[in-house]
Order: C-alpha cells, then structure tokens, then sequence
C-alpha cells in the first residue's frame, strides 16, 4: 500500500460501480480515507445526489465520518443517447440534474471544509464531449461543456484558497454505464477500439489511477485544465 494520499480525506461520488468504485479502491491503496456516495450499492451513505438538499447532507455525513474533508472526486453521471429530433425534456433534465447541477451543489456545499483544509482538491469528470460532439448526445455533450467551463471558472474563483480543480475528460471506458450499449451495437465497441491509438476501450482504473494523481501533492500545480484520458482517440485519425 502507497502513502502517497495517507492523511487525505476525500468524497467520492458515484462510488458503487464504475469508475467511481474502481476511484475508492484506488485512493484508499494510496492511504486514503475515503467517504462513498450513491445512490444504490455498498457505500457509506446510500443517496441521490440530485434530490432536495442532498449535497449538504452528504458533505455533512463525509465530515462527521472522516473529520475532515480535503478531496471531491465527483463520479456520478448519466449517459444515454437521444437525437435532437423529438428529444425529450425530460431526458435533458435529467442529464443536467445529474451530470452538472449536483456537481455545483456538491462543490457549493464543500467550500468551507475544503478551504480550511489548505490542500483542497476537486476532480470533476467531463468527457472528450466536453470538447467535442457526437450525433445522439446532445445532452450529454452540453452537460460535459457546461462541466469543463465550471472546473475552468473555480480553478480561476478558489486557486487563492488553495485549492486545485480538475476536470478529467475519459474517452471511450468500459463500465457498467456503458456496457449496454457496447454490448447492444459491438460495432459501436469495435469503432471506439480502433479510434483509439492504443487500441482498446479504456477501464475504470484508468481514470482512479489519474484522479489519485490529481489527488495528490505531484498534481500541486495542475489545476483549471481538462485531462483527456482516452488513449488518443481524439488525438488518431
């Protein structure tokens, strides 16, 4: 076990399945102590991050448990594709709620223990639709843009305080969110494999191992930018 974020404190959201599980493994090997949220699973608070004044009891819950708070590795999020034509509110408001409001409200929440703590760390995750578009995920692409332009805009607000926010951008990664459709359309699965220049689909640890780095004292100086982790999809051909 590495040391290398013993003495953190850090919220991990989304923190069932995913890259969000594969997160709280992955920090808590590097020493830290680690509070999951979600909204099913083994976690250590069962709760949906959209409903009614749920941030504030979860940073107030990730407190009492840990006694201090210095990391938010936000992972939950919604994906799914619906065309333009005919796309329903309901869907968009759902990706929103999920993909960019909780995010806001989990960060507003978490101000003052983050700022108390002198090392604070907010790892949000976009995506390559964070710069980039598809067909079919109109939502889904606004609400990764929208993610990236608030990590930009609080790394510029809460830098004075301390404290560092990354956005990561994963490309094409096989979870539990994804599955069906890579397991519905195996063309889509084989397009993303071969778009990416290392040729094959990403996995969960390869985001956790990207979040602990953001994490920790090596990433002092890493904040405001957005990390694609996509194994040079955008990059190929």
């Amino acid at each position: 076990m590495s040391a290398r974020l013993g003495g953190r404190h850090i919220l991990v959201t989304g923190a069932a399945s995913g890259i969000g599980a594969a997160t709280v493994a992955r920090l808590e090997a590097d020493g830290a102590r680690v509070f999951g949220v979600d909204r099913a699973g083994a976690v250590d608070l069962s709760l949906d991050v959209t409903q009614a004044g749920a941030t504030e009891r979860i940073v107030a819950a990730a407190v009492k448990a840990m006694g201090a708070l210095d990391g938010l590795a936000l992972c939950a999020g919604v994906s799914g594709a619906e065309s333009i034509d005919g796309h329903s509110d309901d869907w968009w408001d759902a990706v929103m709620a999920v993909n960019v409001t909780a995010v806001f409200r989990t960060i507003r929440a978490a101000l003052a223990p983050l700022k108390a703590s002198g090392k604070g760390r907010i790892v949000t995750i976009g995506s390559v639709m964070s710069s980039y578009g598809a067909p079919g995920l109109v939502a889904y692409a606004a609400s990764k843009h929208a993610v990236l332009g608030l990590t930009r805009a609080l790394a510029a607000e809460l830098g004075p305080d301390g404290i560092n926010v990354t956005c990561i951008q994963p490309g094409a990664i096989d979870t539990p969110m994804t599955a069906p459709a890579f397991t519905a359309n195996p063309t889509y699965a084989a397009f993303w494999e071969q778009k990416a220049a290392l040729k094959r689909l990403g996995k969960p640890e390869d985001i956790a191992d990207v979040i602990a780095f953001l994490m920790s004292d090596d990433a002092r100086f890493v904040s405001g930018c957005g990390i694609m982790v996509d194994g040079a999809a955008m990059a190929a051909p």
